[in-house]
């Protein structure tokens, strides 16, 4: 798919974003829409997948790590054709898609996520599991930087290196802001890249919302062989959104009323 197509699946993301979160009041809104691109480009380009068959043994899988910005994973499964998008309308309303996805949530979910390190551990055994039946296909796991903070993260991706799980693509959604306030200031991350590279892996740093970037990044992770992957996306938080954009107060306010227009206003010009 073209990226001027990609750019329009994603403001159309966005638009469900914010119209799911100020329908339910509710949080994660500004982490769900620095994701955006990466799913859009994963899900509209890269992945092997079949919403017909959101089950298909030889799929790509895909987990949400940061299982906060669940309005991100629903809204884009639903544009791809997973399930009508009228289901987005149950969001966090009683019904199956609560904020924090699970196996059941809807179809194209494939685990649950949002106890905090918990995503990248799984995602290394789906992928070694792979390897041992010798299967293709791929695991690619999104993790927030915030979350890597857990020891459970670093306990996976020293794993993965010594196991030179290459078909395990993570990326980390790094916009540098987490529930307290920065991540340089809460628990410096810092040298990111580095640290991946001592652990075996093969690491790219791309900017988190060019859609050109983040497929050049992904192809290439395809074609690494004896290493898994690391893509440190460069992103803002709530971003598409003025007044949202890098500002730790949108990692739980939700836009109702006033603020929900202007947000759909922004998305429309």
């Amino acid at each position: 798919m073209q990226s001027a197509k990609l750019k329009e699946v994603a403001r159309q993301i966005r638009r469900d974003i914010i119209i799911m979160s100020g329908r339910a009041n509710a949080s994660h809104s500004g982490s769900a829409l620095s994701a955006v691109e990466i799913l859009v480009a994963l899900y509209f380009d890269v992945m092997r997948i079949d919403p017909r068959r959101p089950d298909w043994a030889l799929r790509d899988r895909f987990l949400l790590s940061k299982g906060h910005a669940g309005a991100v994973l629903y809204a884009t499964l639903a544009e791809r054709g997973f399930f009508s998008k009228k289901k987005l309308d149950q969001f966090c309303l009683g019904a199956n898609l609560t904020t924090h996805p699970t196996r059941f949530s809807a179809p194209g979910v494939e685990v649950a996520t949002g106890s905090l390190g918990h995503g990248l551990p799984m995602g290394v055994g789906m992928a070694l599991a792979a390897r041992m039946d010798r299967k293709a296909w791929r695991t690619y796991v999104l993790l927030s930087d915030g979350e890597c903070d857990e020891g459970s993260v670093w306990e996976s991706i020293l794993f993965a290196g010594f196991h030179k799980l290459d078909n395990l693509t993570v990326i980390i959604d790094y916009n540098k802001i987490q529930s307290f306030g920065r991540t340089a200031d809460v628990l410096d991350l810092e040298p990111l890249k580095q640290k991946f590279e001592a652990f075996r892996w093969n690491v790219s740093e791309v900017d988190g919302h060019d859609f050109e970037e983040i497929r050049d990044a992904l192809g290439k992770a395809k074609k690494t062989q004896g290493k898994p992957q690391c893509i440190i996306a460069h992103t803002v938080k709530g971003k598409g959104v003025s007044y949202m954009e890098d500002k730790l107060e949108w990692h739980y306010r939700s836009p109702t009323g006033e603020l929900g227009e202007q947000a759909l206003k922004e998305l429309r010009d």
